[in-house]
């Protein structure tokens, strides 16, 4: 299933994102030298319907077209087939980015593809690691983390000052990294966002100058550190919309401006419809339900329980049926370490 070359297919600079899967014929691995020669490691189109970072990588590449790279570079770019379609990933398809080493997808087809690029890129000695994303709702942009390590840490403030620290979903891109080398998932706004890709450009030329990621800690004033505690999923027999929808769940139709701001208890979600307690499904990173911990039904209204803030929410009901409604974050000190 895994293309793995060592030069730039002719046209790739020039390919329009629903010509990839004909110009490359499927997800391709590709390794370029550059003068020093650990590599960068960045990953593009997890999901299809994320441009920025393959159109970032265009950019770049272009920039150095005629010039070495500062550091050799390796790149993956992923669901080429449902960037075809503008999908975040096709019916009978995994989601490529549930299913790298750690997945608890183990039977997924595409396992084994992200297990010879784990491989591959540990034999390379990978400097550290990049996945570029996209989000549907209003985000800042921001960095993730799955390991709260001051190298780690550097290389996410690098982007943003906003960092948020998680360890599930498991079977993500930068999960199974850290245990290569310094990894990190840049979200980059939504894709029709022109500056989320000189953005991510800027990212990714800036880590190919790096020399080292520092070992001292990040400076407390230099970061807004948060965990990531728990996943918000509208169950499969909940009908749900947004304003004044007809549904069982009727959410507030700027759901998704709440993200990142902190919410007191109290705060309304959406109304609901006599007949249940429970109208989401709130999973904390011990797989253990956790809805009561954050959410209240009063006189008809979902409230929040208690203050919490909301990263990802979003209105797009396909990635809500896919995937979730959103997350749930506190802060989080970096430890002086």
């Amino acid at each position: 299933m895994l293309n793995e070359i060592n030069k730039l297919p002719d046209g790739l600079l020039e390919c329009p994102l629903e010509s990839l899967e004909s110009l490359l014929g499927g997800p391709t691995l590709i390794h370029l030298p550059g003068r020093r020669p650990e590599p960068l490691f960045v990953t593009v189109l997890a999901h299809g319907n994320e441009s920025t970072g393959f159109y970032a990588l265009q950019a770049l590449l272009k920039k150095y077209r005629d010039q070495e790279l500062p550091r050799a570079l390796s790149v993956f770019i992923g669901n080429v087939a449902a960037a075809s379609q503008g999908l975040r990933f096709l019916d009978g398809q995994s989601d490529y980015n549930r299913v790298w080493p750690g997945t608890e997808q183990p039977d997924a087809p595409e396992t084994v593809m992200m297990q010879q690029v784990v491989d591959s890129m540990r034999a390379r000695k990978a400097f550290a690691s990049i996945d570029v994303h996209n989000n549907t709702g209003i985000n800042p942009h921001y960095g993730c983390i799955n390991r709260v390590d001051n190298q780690f840490l550097h290389l996410a403030s690098l982007f943003s000052r906003t960092v948020v620290y998680f360890i599930r979903p498991t079977g993500v891109q930068s999960m199974a990294m850290s245990g290569v080398c310094p990894a990190v998932t840049i979200e980059c706004g939504k894709p029709d966002h022109e500056y989320g890709m000189a953005h991510a450009q800027d990212y990714m030329d800036a880590c190919l100058h790096l020399a080292e990621l520092p070992q001292h800690p990040v400076a407390s004033h230099d970061v807004d550190l948060f965990h990531t505690v728990a996943v918000v999923k509208v169950p499969e027999a909940v009908s749900f919309g947004f304003g004044d929808d007809p549904a069982d769940l009727q959410l507030v139709a700027n759901l998704d401006h709440l993200n990142f701001r902190e919410l007191p208890a109290g705060t309304g979600l959406g109304q609901v419809r006599a007949g249940a307690d429970v109208w989401l499904e709130v999973t904390d990173d011990n797989k253990q339900s956790a809805y009561e911990r954050y959410f209240n039904i009063e006189d008809g209204m979902l409230v929040t329980a208690r203050p919490l803030m909301p990263s990802m929410f979003t209105l797009d009901e396909r990635i809500i049926r896919q995937d979730c409604l959103g997350y749930l974050m506190e802060r989080l000190l970096p430890e002086s370490g």
